[in-house]
């Protein structure tokens, strides 16, 4: 039971740290090893899932860390505790929505944590950088390719991202192991 309570405070202080989307894996990656929940290659397989399934990422991580940590009382608390800040939040700002949107005050708030969020992303995509394409030390080519092939198909061909995932999923079953 303190485990489940432990999920529901990990990921209340992950949602009201946070500001959704990528800027919430480096804070999940923290307390889940943080803890002894996971290892860091653990975290990025939970974050890939995530990303794969429909949904918020933050819930779905949420979701299958609670599982593996403690199964569906676990998903259950860390869903909880994800959701109680935004809903918390939320609220408070449908009452206040008027007095915020004039504020220059929050202007200038949110005109400083854009940076901070471009860094935090920049930071996740070199530690899940380091952690899926450095295996024992080397580089991993066949992965490097994949990643580059799925950005070039993106951008260049404007491929959706579940489209780019199954085919490198594919790729990667057939070349990487």
């Amino acid at each position: 039971m303190i485990t489940v309570l432990q999920l529901f405070w990990s990921f209340m202080q992950i949602g009201f740290t946070s500001f959704g989307g990528l800027s919430m894996i480096p804070l999940i990656n923290s307390e889940m090893i943080g803890h002894g929940w996971m290892t860091a290659t653990e975290v990025s397989d939970i974050v890939a899932i995530a990303e794969m399934t429909p949904g918020p990422l933050g819930l779905n991580c949420a979701t299958f860390a609670g599982i593996r940590v403690a199964g569906v009382l676990g998903a259950l608390a860390a869903n909880l505790g994800m959701l109680s800040p935004t809903l918390t939040v939320c609220a408070a700002a449908a009452v206040f929505f008027e007095k915020f949107k004039k504020s220059r005050v929050l202007g200038d708030v949110m005109q400083a944590v854009r940076p901070v969020c471009v860094g935090l992303i920049w930071a996740v995509i070199i530690d899940l950088c380091r952690t899926n394409y450095i295996v024992s030390g080397s580089v991993e080519i066949v992965g490097v390719l994949i990643a580059a092939l799925g950005v070039y198909l993106i951008f260049r061909w404007k491929w959706s991202v579940p489209k780019v995932i199954c085919v490198a999923a594919v790729l990667g079953m057939i070349f990487c192991r």
